[in-house]
């Protein structure tokens, strides 16, 4: 029997959920939506038009749809800063969550949700999608080979033209860390995932250039380093001249003692190493093709059959909200580094805002 969802925030992204990732998973019997809710009403014509629902499914208020519907779990799409009274809300009405990214829009609050979740008995996971897109799924399947051996360090560039006010969304324009918080939490996330370790350490210098219409820092050059001695650089940039690499075509490439790795544009080659020759030499292009795994699903529609499974008794989902908390902890320690001009060690970063959090709940 197909579990029950309702989904919550339709608007913007929501529309995505509408159209792409659940349809699939309605089709196949892994889920069924019984309710959908936005505070705008001309939102849900979206969840009408592409999940079936009739007008009585459809709501403005969501404890009003928690209330009048029976479900298994509700799935989270609001904006980050109303992502805890949703889960409030969700644990009210004894519901696992399935959450978009980032778990909170602070640390604090994330750490406050991993919480609440866990005392309550509940499953929650969070839809990282970026992690398990196509591309970046097999770059992390030739790492995890072995074939190429032991990696050395990791580089990705993600930079765009998105200077001009609302071409990014109206919303990213006008909080502080718009590259941050709805661009590098998924980067990040997959560098660490990528390293196959913790973050260790972390240091970013952020800014705005006086062309970007942005109220908050929209670039940033950010050093990594990763418990088992992998390293990585991260390139964000929302302001350039001129979009190289655009969402989910970015740029990683992996060093490894028997091969440089390089996705570009969501095209994977490798560059073996040869021990006959010195100086080697080659353009992007110019290695060997690697083929990109293949699969009927990939990102937020395969999280989806991923939480379904853990629900159903299955492996535990990568990202549930615990292992996630590392995520945001990227992030906040990132932004902490950028204040102060310090190099931020994540893991105590971390503990430090758990144990503040956890003495605050008492």
């Amino acid at each position: 029997m197909a579990y029950k969802a309702i989904l919550v925030g339709i608007g913007s992204w929501g529309e995505w959920w509408c159209e792409h990732f659940l349809p699939p998973n309605i089709k196949d019997g892994t889920l069924e939506v019984v309710a959908a809710v936005d505070r705008n009403p001309q939102a849900l014509e979206c969840a009408k038009k592409y999940l079936n629902l009739s007008e009585k499914q459809c709501y403005t208020d969501a404890e009003t749809a928690f209330r009048e519907n029976k479900a298994d779990f509700c799935i989270n799409v609001v904006t980050p800063a109303h992502h805890e009274e949703i889960v409030d809300l969700a644990i009210k009405y004894n519901l696992h969550i399935l959450s978009e990214k980032p778990i909170a829009d602070t640390l604090e609050g994330a750490v406050r949700i991993a919480e609440k979740v866990k005392r309550a008995g509940l499953k929650m996971g969070v839809t990282m999608s970026h992690r398990f897109d196509q591309d970046k799924t097999s770059l992390r399947g030739q790492l995890r080979s072995g074939r190429w051996g032991t990696l050395d360090y990791l580089v990705t560039r993600f930079t765009c033209d998105c200077r001009k006010y609302g071409s990014w969304g109206e919303f990213r324009h006008e909080i502080a860390y718009p590259l941050m918080l709805e661009g590098a939490v998924h980067h990040l996330d997959i560098l660490a995932d990528l390293a196959g370790a913790k973050c260790e350490t972390i240091y970013m210098q952020s800014w705005r250039p006086s062309w970007g219409e942005f109220k908050g820092d929209c670039n940033a050059l950010i050093t990594m380093t990763f418990e088992n001695g992998v390293k990585a650089v991260y390139e964000g940039a929302k302001s350039n001249a001129v979009t190289l690499n655009w969402w989910s075509h970015e740029y990683f490439r992996a060093e490894c003692e028997n091969g440089t790795l390089l996705l570009n544009q969501r095209k994977l080659e490798v560059f073996p190493y040869n021990p006959e020759t010195t100086i080697a030499k080659a353009l992007e292009g110019e290695g060997v093709p690697i083929p990109l795994l293949q699969q009927k699903k990939w990102a937020n529609t395969w999280l989806v059959e991923k939480f379904v499974r853990w629900l159903d008794g299955g492996e535990r989902m990568e990202t549930n909200v615990e292992d996630n908390l590392q995520s945001v902890a990227h992030i906040f320690a990132a932004i902490e580094s950028a204040r102060t001009d310090q190099v931020v060690r994540v893991q105590e970063f971390l503990e430090k805002t758990r144990e503040k959090v956890l003495s605050e709940m008492k």
